[in-house]
Protein backbone atom coordinates (compact mmCIF):
# COMPACT_ATOMS: atom_id res chain seq x y z
CA UNK A 1 0.00 0.00 0.00
CA UNK A 2 2.46 2.23 0.96
CA UNK A 3 3.88 1.68 -2.89
CA UNK A 4 0.32 2.01 -4.04
CA UNK A 5 0.44 5.60 -2.61
CA UNK A 6 3.90 6.40 -3.35
CA UNK A 7 3.42 5.45 -7.14
CA UNK A 8 -0.25 7.44 -6.72
CA UNK A 9 1.95 10.93 -5.21
CA UNK A 10 4.17 10.21 -7.69
CA UNK A 11 1.75 10.39 -11.13
CA UNK A 12 0.18 13.24 -9.53
CA UNK A 13 2.80 14.78 -9.24
CA UNK A 14 3.90 13.73 -12.69
CA UNK A 15 0.13 15.49 -13.84
CA UNK A 16 0.65 18.33 -11.79
CA UNK A 17 3.80 19.32 -13.93
CA UNK A 18 2.29 19.74 -17.26
CA UNK A 19 -0.35 22.14 -15.97
CA UNK A 20 2.14 24.25 -14.08
CA UNK A 21 4.54 24.41 -17.04
CA UNK A 22 2.23 25.37 -19.25
CA UNK A 23 0.82 28.20 -17.16
CA UNK A 24 4.43 29.87 -17.24
CA UNK A 25 4.33 30.12 -21.10
CA UNK A 26 0.67 31.95 -21.04
CA UNK A 27 1.61 34.31 -18.57
CA UNK A 28 5.54 34.73 -20.80
CA UNK A 29 2.76 35.47 -23.78
CA UNK A 30 1.02 37.69 -22.06
CA UNK A 31 3.64 39.73 -21.02
CA UNK A 32 4.91 39.43 -24.51
CA UNK A 33 1.45 41.13 -26.00
CA UNK A 34 1.57 43.57 -24.03
CA UNK A 35 5.29 44.65 -24.34
CA UNK A 36 5.01 44.53 -27.83
CA UNK A 37 1.53 46.51 -27.64
CA UNK A 38 3.75 49.16 -25.68
CA UNK A 39 6.09 49.55 -28.12
CA UNK A 40 3.64 49.56 -31.20
CA UNK A 41 1.92 52.41 -29.05
CA UNK A 42 5.68 53.87 -28.21
CA UNK A 43 6.32 53.99 -32.37
CA UNK A 44 2.67 55.20 -33.44
CA UNK A 45 3.73 58.44 -30.51
CA UNK A 46 6.95 59.01 -32.46
CA UNK A 47 5.59 59.13 -35.88
CA UNK A 48 2.94 61.18 -34.97
CA UNK A 49 5.28 63.23 -33.33
CA UNK A 50 7.77 63.36 -36.11
CA UNK A 51 4.73 64.07 -38.81
CA UNK A 52 4.19 67.79 -36.31
CA UNK A 53 5.85 70.52 -37.82
CA UNK A 54 6.45 73.97 -36.44
CA UNK A 55 2.92 75.57 -36.23
CA UNK A 56 2.20 71.94 -33.97
CA UNK A 57 4.54 72.39 -31.89
CA UNK A 58 3.73 75.99 -30.94
CA UNK A 59 -0.02 75.25 -30.85
CA UNK A 60 0.83 72.25 -27.89
CA UNK A 61 2.71 74.73 -26.37
CA UNK A 62 -0.25 76.88 -26.10
CA UNK A 63 -2.33 74.06 -25.18
CA UNK A 64 -0.47 73.05 -22.41
CA UNK A 65 -0.14 76.09 -21.21
CA UNK A 66 -4.29 76.35 -21.06
CA UNK A 67 -4.50 73.21 -19.39
CA UNK A 68 -2.27 74.40 -16.39
CA UNK A 69 -4.07 77.74 -15.97
CA UNK A 70 -7.11 75.33 -15.75
CA UNK A 71 -5.70 73.14 -13.34
CA UNK A 72 -4.64 76.06 -11.12
CA UNK A 73 -7.23 78.76 -11.21
CA UNK A 74 -10.11 76.29 -11.90
CA UNK A 75 -11.74 77.76 -9.13
CA UNK A 76 -12.15 81.29 -11.46
CA UNK A 77 -13.19 79.49 -14.56
CA UNK A 78 -16.28 78.56 -15.21
CA UNK A 79 -16.94 74.59 -16.27
CA UNK A 80 -13.06 74.80 -16.42
CA UNK A 81 -13.65 70.75 -16.59
CA UNK A 82 -15.33 70.95 -19.91
CA UNK A 83 -12.65 73.73 -20.85
CA UNK A 84 -9.80 70.72 -19.87
CA UNK A 85 -11.73 67.92 -21.56
CA UNK A 86 -11.72 70.26 -24.96
CA UNK A 87 -8.03 71.29 -25.45
CA UNK A 88 -7.21 67.83 -24.60
CA UNK A 89 -8.99 66.78 -27.31
CA UNK A 90 -8.12 69.02 -29.86
CA UNK A 91 -4.10 68.50 -28.67
CA UNK A 92 -4.78 64.75 -29.76
CA UNK A 93 -6.78 65.78 -33.20
CA UNK A 94 -3.89 68.22 -33.93
CA UNK A 95 -1.07 65.19 -33.64
CA UNK A 96 -3.59 63.00 -35.65
CA UNK A 97 -4.15 64.56 -38.25
CA UNK A 98 -0.44 66.10 -38.81
CA UNK A 99 0.54 62.27 -38.68
CA UNK A 100 -2.42 61.74 -41.07
CA UNK A 101 -1.29 64.12 -43.58
CA UNK A 102 1.92 62.63 -43.40
CA UNK A 103 0.50 59.50 -44.64
CA UNK A 104 -2.34 60.46 -47.02
CA UNK A 105 -2.06 61.17 -50.39
CA UNK A 106 -5.47 62.44 -50.84
CA UNK A 107 -5.77 66.34 -51.57
CA UNK A 108 -8.91 67.00 -49.24
CA UNK A 109 -6.37 65.97 -46.78
CA UNK A 110 -3.75 67.78 -48.14
CA UNK A 111 -5.64 70.83 -47.98
CA UNK A 112 -6.89 70.48 -44.41
CA UNK A 113 -3.54 69.61 -43.19
CA UNK A 114 -2.33 73.26 -44.75
CA UNK A 115 -5.55 75.18 -43.64
CA UNK A 116 -6.77 73.99 -40.79
CA UNK A 117 -5.02 76.12 -38.43
CA UNK A 118 -6.84 79.19 -39.63
CA UNK A 119 -10.29 77.69 -37.60
CA UNK A 120 -8.35 77.27 -34.25
CA UNK A 121 -7.94 81.17 -34.17
CA UNK A 122 -11.25 81.92 -34.35
CA UNK A 123 -12.23 79.07 -31.57
CA UNK A 124 -8.94 79.71 -28.94
CA UNK A 125 -10.36 83.87 -29.28
CA UNK A 126 -13.36 83.33 -28.92
CA UNK A 127 -13.04 81.11 -25.16
CA UNK A 128 -10.86 84.13 -23.79
CA UNK A 129 -14.68 85.28 -22.51
CA UNK A 130 -14.33 82.16 -19.98
CA UNK A 131 -10.72 82.80 -19.55
CA UNK A 132 -9.89 86.36 -19.31
CA UNK A 133 -10.29 86.41 -15.93
CA UNK A 134 -8.86 83.51 -14.26
CA UNK A 135 -6.28 85.33 -12.62
CA UNK A 136 -7.70 88.63 -11.93
CA UNK A 137 -11.18 89.39 -11.37
CA UNK A 138 -11.20 93.12 -12.85
CA UNK A 139 -10.35 95.03 -15.63
CA UNK A 140 -6.88 97.52 -16.50
CA UNK A 141 -8.49 99.71 -18.84
CA UNK A 142 -7.59 102.62 -16.57
CA UNK A 143 -4.01 102.35 -17.60
CA UNK A 144 -4.58 101.88 -21.39
CA UNK A 145 -7.20 105.14 -21.07
CA UNK A 146 -4.78 107.27 -19.17
CA UNK A 147 -1.91 106.14 -21.52
CA UNK A 148 -3.79 106.79 -24.53
CA UNK A 149 -5.22 110.52 -23.20
CA UNK A 150 -1.71 111.17 -22.16
CA UNK A 151 -0.25 110.08 -25.53
CA UNK A 152 -3.29 112.04 -27.84
CA UNK A 153 -4.53 114.62 -25.51
CA UNK A 154 -7.86 113.09 -26.27
CA UNK A 155 -9.88 110.21 -25.68
CA UNK A 156 -8.99 108.68 -29.20
CA UNK A 157 -12.15 107.04 -29.71
CA UNK A 158 -14.35 109.82 -28.60
CA UNK A 159 -11.88 112.35 -31.11
CA UNK A 160 -12.73 110.61 -33.65
CA UNK A 161 -16.56 109.54 -33.59
CA UNK A 162 -16.36 113.80 -34.54
CA UNK A 163 -15.15 113.03 -38.21
CA UNK A 164 -18.00 109.85 -38.36
CA UNK A 165 -20.49 109.79 -41.27
CA UNK A 166 -22.05 106.41 -42.95
CA UNK A 167 -19.37 106.50 -45.78
CA UNK A 168 -16.20 106.60 -43.42
CA UNK A 169 -18.08 104.42 -41.03
CA UNK A 170 -18.25 101.61 -43.81
CA UNK A 171 -14.35 102.33 -45.03
CA UNK A 172 -13.16 102.00 -41.70
CA UNK A 173 -15.37 98.67 -41.25
CA UNK A 174 -14.32 97.18 -43.75
CA UNK A 175 -10.60 98.38 -42.89
CA UNK A 176 -11.38 96.56 -40.08
CA UNK A 177 -12.33 93.19 -41.70
CA UNK A 178 -9.15 93.55 -43.99
CA UNK A 179 -7.44 91.35 -41.03
CA UNK A 180 -8.96 88.06 -42.65
CA UNK A 181 -7.72 88.92 -45.94
CA UNK A 182 -4.21 89.51 -44.10
CA UNK A 183 -4.08 86.22 -42.82
CA UNK A 184 -5.39 84.62 -45.97
CA UNK A 185 -3.82 85.82 -48.82
CA UNK A 186 0.11 85.23 -48.47
CA UNK A 187 0.01 82.18 -47.02
CA UNK A 188 -2.59 81.09 -50.30
CA UNK A 189 -0.08 82.69 -52.92
CA UNK A 190 2.80 80.89 -51.30
CA UNK A 191 0.74 77.55 -51.22
CA UNK A 192 -0.88 77.70 -54.92
CA UNK A 193 3.35 78.39 -56.13
CA UNK A 194 4.47 75.41 -53.48
CA UNK A 195 7.15 77.38 -51.25
CA UNK A 196 6.32 74.89 -48.44
CA UNK A 197 9.02 76.25 -46.18
CA UNK A 198 7.84 80.23 -46.62
CA UNK A 199 4.17 79.03 -46.17
CA UNK A 200 4.87 77.44 -42.86
CA UNK A 201 7.15 80.11 -41.48
CA UNK A 202 4.30 82.49 -42.47
CA UNK A 203 2.02 80.05 -40.50
CA UNK A 204 4.18 79.23 -37.19
CA UNK A 205 4.71 83.43 -37.17
CA UNK A 206 0.93 83.88 -37.37
CA UNK A 207 0.55 81.31 -34.59
CA UNK A 208 3.18 82.45 -32.20
CA UNK A 209 1.65 86.00 -32.71
CA UNK A 210 -1.84 85.03 -31.69
CA UNK A 211 -0.64 83.20 -29.04
CA UNK A 212 1.13 85.66 -27.11
CA UNK A 213 -2.01 87.84 -27.69
CA UNK A 214 -4.07 85.49 -26.01
CA UNK A 215 -1.83 84.70 -22.92
CA UNK A 216 -1.18 88.45 -22.62
CA UNK A 217 -4.97 88.97 -22.60
CA UNK A 218 -5.22 86.76 -19.41
CA UNK A 219 -2.56 88.23 -17.98
CA UNK A 220 -3.33 92.04 -18.44
CA UNK A 221 -7.62 91.76 -18.82
CA UNK A 222 -8.85 94.74 -20.50
CA UNK A 223 -12.09 95.45 -22.11
CA UNK A 224 -11.79 97.42 -24.72
CA UNK A 225 -13.54 101.44 -25.70
CA UNK A 226 -16.92 99.58 -26.61
CA UNK A 227 -17.13 98.63 -22.88
CA UNK A 228 -14.79 101.03 -20.95
CA UNK A 229 -15.61 104.26 -22.33
CA UNK A 230 -19.53 103.67 -22.56
CA UNK A 231 -20.38 106.43 -20.00
CA UNK A 232 -19.65 108.73 -22.68
CA UNK A 233 -22.54 107.98 -24.35
CA UNK A 234 -20.66 108.03 -27.50
CA UNK A 235 -23.63 107.59 -30.69
CA UNK A 236 -23.73 104.37 -33.02
CA UNK A 237 -21.76 104.01 -36.10
CA UNK A 238 -24.08 103.63 -39.08
CA UNK A 239 -23.43 102.85 -42.25
CA UNK A 240 -23.53 100.61 -45.07
CA UNK A 241 -23.23 96.97 -45.68
CA UNK A 242 -19.53 96.39 -44.05
CA UNK A 243 -20.89 97.75 -41.26
CA UNK A 244 -24.14 95.90 -41.24
CA UNK A 245 -21.70 92.86 -41.60
CA UNK A 246 -19.85 93.65 -38.63
CA UNK A 247 -22.62 94.60 -36.48
CA UNK A 248 -24.44 90.97 -37.21
CA UNK A 249 -20.78 89.14 -36.27
CA UNK A 250 -20.14 91.47 -33.07
CA UNK A 251 -23.91 91.14 -32.09
CA UNK A 252 -22.58 86.83 -32.36
CA UNK A 253 -19.33 86.34 -31.58
CA UNK A 254 -17.87 89.95 -29.69
CA UNK A 255 -15.41 88.74 -26.77
CA UNK A 256 -16.10 91.03 -23.69
CA UNK A 257 -12.30 91.49 -22.72
CA UNK A 258 -8.99 90.11 -24.83
CA UNK A 259 -8.59 93.92 -26.34
CA UNK A 260 -5.00 94.31 -25.18
CA UNK A 261 -2.78 93.42 -27.66
CA UNK A 262 -4.75 93.66 -30.42
CA UNK A 263 -5.37 90.29 -32.61
CA UNK A 264 -6.04 92.29 -35.70
CA UNK A 265 -2.75 94.18 -35.47
CA UNK A 266 -0.71 91.33 -34.66
CA UNK A 267 -2.23 89.11 -36.98
CA UNK A 268 -1.56 91.80 -39.97
CA UNK A 269 1.43 92.55 -38.63
CA UNK A 270 2.80 89.27 -39.42
CA UNK A 271 1.47 88.87 -42.83
CA UNK A 272 2.81 92.31 -43.60
CA UNK A 273 6.21 91.82 -42.62
CA UNK A 274 6.28 88.33 -44.25
CA UNK A 275 5.12 89.86 -47.48
CA UNK A 276 7.95 92.57 -47.62
CA UNK A 277 10.29 88.99 -47.38
CA UNK A 278 8.22 86.94 -49.90
CA UNK A 279 6.36 88.90 -52.19
CA UNK A 280 7.35 92.76 -51.91
CA UNK A 281 4.95 93.84 -54.31
CA UNK A 282 2.22 92.26 -52.12
CA UNK A 283 3.72 93.94 -49.10
CA UNK A 284 3.30 97.40 -51.26
CA UNK A 285 -0.54 96.75 -51.71
CA UNK A 286 -0.92 95.62 -48.13
CA UNK A 287 0.49 98.46 -46.53
CA UNK A 288 -1.83 101.20 -46.89
CA UNK A 289 -4.70 98.79 -45.98
CA UNK A 290 -2.65 98.08 -42.43
CA UNK A 291 -2.12 101.60 -41.38
CA UNK A 292 -6.54 102.09 -42.29
CA UNK A 293 -6.92 99.13 -40.00
CA UNK A 294 -4.49 100.39 -37.08
CA UNK A 295 -6.85 103.31 -37.37
CA UNK A 296 -10.36 101.45 -37.52
CA UNK A 297 -9.27 99.54 -34.60
CA UNK A 298 -9.59 102.35 -32.67
CA UNK A 299 -12.21 104.38 -35.01
CA UNK A 300 -14.54 101.42 -34.48
CA UNK A 301 -13.75 101.34 -30.07
CA UNK A 302 -12.60 97.86 -30.35
CA UNK A 303 -9.03 99.19 -28.92
CA UNK A 304 -6.60 101.86 -27.92
CA UNK A 305 -3.90 103.28 -29.02
CA UNK A 306 -1.74 101.34 -26.66
CA UNK A 307 -3.71 97.74 -28.19
CA UNK A 308 -2.28 99.21 -31.99
CA UNK A 309 0.99 99.37 -30.48
CA UNK A 310 0.97 96.73 -28.51
CA UNK A 311 0.13 94.59 -31.60
CA UNK A 312 2.95 95.95 -33.89
CA UNK A 313 5.13 94.96 -31.46
CA UNK A 314 4.32 91.56 -30.77
CA UNK A 315 3.35 90.97 -35.00
CA UNK A 316 6.83 91.76 -35.04
CA UNK A 317 8.10 89.18 -32.33
CA UNK A 318 5.78 86.77 -33.64
CA UNK A 319 7.47 87.03 -37.43
CA UNK A 320 11.15 86.73 -35.99
CA UNK A 321 10.52 83.82 -33.56
CA UNK A 322 8.63 81.80 -36.69
CA UNK A 323 11.75 82.72 -39.14
CA UNK A 324 14.07 81.20 -35.83
CA UNK A 325 11.70 78.47 -35.05
CA UNK A 326 11.63 76.99 -39.58
CA UNK A 327 15.48 76.35 -38.87
CA UNK A 328 15.17 73.97 -36.72
CA UNK A 329 15.00 70.43 -37.50
CA UNK A 330 12.17 68.76 -38.58
CA UNK A 331 10.24 72.46 -38.79
CA UNK A 332 8.68 72.06 -41.91
CA UNK A 333 6.33 69.03 -41.75
CA UNK A 334 6.86 65.63 -43.54
CA UNK A 335 4.14 66.00 -46.57
CA UNK A 336 3.44 63.27 -48.99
Amino acid sequence: MKMARGALIGRDAVELDPCQSSAAPAETRSAAIGSAAREENGRWLAAAWRACGAWEWVTIVYLLWTLALLCVCRRNIPHAERYFAIHCALAAGIIATAWMGARSRNRAMQFARHWYPLALYIFFFEELQGLVHAIFPGWFDRWLISFDYNFAGVHPAAWLAGFATPALNDFMQFSYMTYFLFLVILPAILYVQNQRTAFWTVMASTAIAHYSVYVIAVLFPVESPYFALASLHLAPLAGGAFTTTIEFIERFGRVHGAAFPSAHVAGSMVALLAARRYKPWLFWICFPFFLSMCVATVYGRYHYVADVLAGIVVGAMGGALGQWILECKGAVPPLR
